[in-house]
């Protein structure tokens, strides 16, 4: 059988051709461009810091083009760091942050497409027409009408979480609003602080045709503005590959074209991450080393049960959703927590996942090196127990490939690369309406 499989993939004719789609405006969640003044008013509120409760992190600190729309980091620094990227550190004294952020910060490469129904590693965020508002989201029917879509509704929640954007308690009234689980006061307040700067308010008004004056502003406009600028930023489909699916079979080399067989073929790497976007949007659980301060989950709260906590399923346990490889080669660390510092290692973690689990602990390193951050986020991986809890889950089976055929595999997977996505350093706005420091 897999002869026959090899002969068919050597004709290079795709596995699935209804699957292996050029992508088109249509694959988007806007008919051929979005508003460009949403998109630019989302620009701004991006790269803006005036939306964290201490006013010191934006979304662009963990989401930076200068880092391929991540940070860099296997999980992040949220609010209470200074600085960008592999140079970002815990804050000093009070400040100083109180954990990491649970899990890597995810790349933003077409996630406005419209296939994507369901966000963040978990997918606690996910269109659900049988919802009030359209989506399912942690607060249940609380959130606001009025979101264009699943990643607008993203937008809005780290926001109002302590250790991404709002703070801790007793730091700011936006904190404090989230401690009382009062996520509608804790987005009001935001809103005043945009209703309050000019600037914001006319962009808000030139991109709204219902905003007339500043108390029309609502946290669902910030949120769509971000989706906005998100979707047209960062659509990534002008790969080689992309080329190669609109019949351009010399844009792949041949060494890319073997990697290529190899992906959709033997390997199975396609059995999980199929399609166009190289992903099937499901849950799964591969026995990544858990690694970082956890999610609240497990006796202790160290432990990070994936889409478990979203479902309630214990069958869910360990299951993340499996990423789109559009620019993969360049969004390390990968994982959802970060767990590997090349893009070879998570594919041989792929190849042998329960060995790999059990070898990782020592060679594990989460930087900035912090004693007291550190014995907490290295609790899980270091426990037997708790490995052997986490291998117990694995959905995959163990895979052989040569070395060469590795090297294939990771060729193919460079050619999934947008270079015109991945420069655009050239967004990042001087200024901001706040006059918050855009830079730092």
């Amino acid at each position: 059988m897999r002869y026959v499989i090899a002969v068919f993939l050597a004709a290079l004719t795709p596995v699935s051709a209804a699957e292996l789609q050029p992508l088109s405006d249509t694959d988007f969640h806007y008919a051929g461009r979005p508003n460009s003044q949403q998109a630019e008013l989302g620009r701004f509120l991006f790269y803006d810091k005036i939306l964290s409760g201490n006013r010191n992190i934006s979304c662009a600190t963990c989401h930076h083009p200068a880092h391929e729309t991540g940070d860099g980091l296997r999980v992040s620094i949220g609010e209470g760091g200074s600085g960008l990227g592999s140079l970002r550190d815990t804050g000093r004294g009070a400040s100083a942050i109180a954990s990491r952020v649970g899990r890597n910060a995810q790349p933003l490469f077409n996630v406005g497409a419209r296939e994507f129904t369901a966000l963040f590693h978990d997918g606690r965020v996910e269109v659900d027409q049988r919802e009030p508002n359209n989506f399912l989201t942690p607060i249940g029917d609380r959130l606001p009408d009025g979101l264009d879509n699943v990643l607008a509704a993203q937008a809005l929640f780290p926001l109002v979480s302590v250790d991404e954007m709002a703070g801790q308690t007793g730091e700011n009234d936006v904190a404090d609003a989230v401690s009382d689980n009062d996520v509608h006061r804790a987005w009001n307040l935001l809103e005043r602080r945009i209703q309050s700067t000019p600037e914001y308010v006319t962009l808000m008004v030139a991109a709204y045709p219902h905003i007339e004056q500043a108390d029309d502003i609502a946290i669902t406009d910030i949120g769509n503005a971000i989706a906005a600028f998100t979707v047209l930023e960062w659509r990534a489909d002008e790969s080689r590959f992309d080329a190669f699916l609109r019949g351009d079979d010399a844009s792949l080399t041949s060494m890319e074209k073997r990697g290529y067989e190899l992906f959709y073929g033997a390997s199975g790497c396609s059995e999980c991450h199929s399609g166009s976007l190289q992903t099937d949007h499901d849950f799964h659980a591969i026995a990544l080393p858990q690694i970082g301060p956890g999610k609240g989950h497990g006796f202790d709260g160290h432990e990070d049960f994936g889409r478990e906590f979203v479902t309630g399923n214990p069958s869910d346990r360990y299951r993340f959703r499996t990423p789109s490889l559009r620019n993969v080669s360049h969004t390390g660390p990968w994982g959802h927590n970060g767990a590997f510092d090349t893009l070879e290692a998570a594919v041989h973690h792929h190849l042998s996942p329960v060995r790999s689990l059990n070898d990782y602990y020592l060679s594990a390193q989460i930087k900035p090196s912090r004693s007291d951050l550190d014995a907490k986020d290295y609790l899980v991986q270091g426990s037997t127990l708790r490995r052997n809890a986490i291998a117990s889950r694995n959905e995959l089976t163990n895979t052989k490939l040569s070395d060469v055929q590795i090297q294939e595999l990771l060729a193919f997977l460079e050619a999934l690369s947008d270079a015109r996505s991945l420069s655009t350093d050239a967004g990042v706005p001087q200024q901001v309406p706040s006059g918050l420091p855009v830079s730092d």
